[in-house]
């Protein structure tokens, strides 16, 4: 009976510290990554309407992240179901949450980076 208590307990252990090297060994943190996806109708996703240059774009995004959106003045944004923040080039930060859509038409705000929270 001892012998067999000595298994459990051993047992036990060694899966104990199996768990504890394995916590130890990955990386902690989110597991989204913000994704560019195109932009579809009936979706939720975040939506940027933007200019640069001369160049129009409409972008969408999805998951949790931050990217960089390289210096482009914004016109509009429609958060769909995300909480945003975007990192203006003034060194500002905005947050904006879900379900609110925001025209810039006289002072669009040059952006640096989104973040969906």
């Amino acid at each position: 009976m001892i012998s067999r208590t000595k298994k459990v307990v051993r047992s036990v252990a060694v899966a104990f510290a199996a768990a504890a090297a394995f916590t130890m060994t990955v990386p902690t943190g989110s597991a989204f990554a913000i994704d560019h996806v195109p932009c579809r109708g009936g979706e939720n996703f975040l939506k940027i309407w933007s200019h640069n240059g001369g160049q129009q774009s409409v972008d969408c995004y999805a998951n949790r992240g931050r990217i960089s959106f390289g210096g482009w003045w914004v016109d509009k944004i429609s958060t769909g179901n995300n909480d945003l923040i975007y990192y203006d080039a003034n060194g500002d930060s905005v947050k904006i949450e879900r379900w609110h859509e925001i025209s810039f038409p006289n002072r669009p705000p040059r952006v640096n980076a989104i973040e969906i929270l």
